[in-house]
């Protein structure tokens, strides 16, 4: 059951303690990315957990744009590689989007534990939210 996050699993086997099976690789994909939608839609110093939980504010990578994409890149990547130990070999990459000059959009890729590769596709809004999806 390691394809869910903690919590994830303690709601699961209160529901239904028998329950055993194997890993669900499509089941660790979907929380993987929900726990990245919830991690990079969080600003740094807002959570009790940890003053480095999330992302820093989008508008100090604003001042200097397009120059801060790189150092936005390494921000979303580290922030990723600590707060999600189930991704590995973790690499985070600008994409170049010509239909939409008001947002930004990321290529997230890693490996599962299970030596299994995913790409996330990013997309931060002039809202400040990011968007991903598989």
């Amino acid at each position: 059951m390691r394809e869910a996050r903690l919590l994830e699993r303690i709601r699961l086997r209160e529901k239904n303690p028998h329950r055993r099976e194997n890993e669900d690789t499509g089941r660790v994909i979907d929380s993987v990315l929900d726990h990245l939608t919830r991690i990079l839609n969080t600003r740094r110093g807002n959570v009790p957990i940890a003053d480095d939980y999330g992302i820093p504010d989008y508008t100090e990578f604003a001042q200097n744009f397009p120059d801060s994409l790189r150092d936005l890149e390494r921000a979303i990547e580290q922030t990723i590689i600590h707060y999600e130990p189930r991704l590995k070999a973790v690499r985070v990459r600008f994409v170049h989007q010509d239909n939409d000059g008001f947002s930004v959009g990321f290529e997230i890729s890693a490996k599962l534990a299970s030596n299994t590769s995913v790409l996330f596709q990013s997309q931060l809004d002039t809202d400040g939210k990011i968007r991903i999806k598989r």
